[in-house]
């Protein structure tokens, strides 16, 4: 039980990782659209930007199940103890 609560805390914690790194690519890297930007930088602009979509998106899909399955193992080994 110990362990698979230890590999949800690392999912968590991964995920959580993952958000902050999509949001550096959201703001900092890609920051606000220029107004009539050449080709080049339109490109440079869209990249950035969907790569910190898909981390905050990946991000997302591994905290919030992670967090759901941990806590529901947590209520579980709470109500094991007080049936004991």
């Amino acid at each position: 039980m110990r362990g698979i609560k230890n590999a949800l805390n690392g999912l968590i914690i991964a995920g959580c990782i993952m958000i902050v790194m999509g949001l550096y690519y959201l703001i900092v890297k890609a920051g606000i659209p220029y107004q009539n930007p050449p080709l080049e930088l339109q490109i440079k602009y869209a990249v950035n930007e969907d790569v910190g979509k898909e981390l905050c998106k990946a991000g997302m899909a591994a905290v919030v199940p992670g967090t759901v399955l941990r806590i529901l193992l947590g209520i579980r080994s709470k109500r094991k103890v007080v049936t004991e």
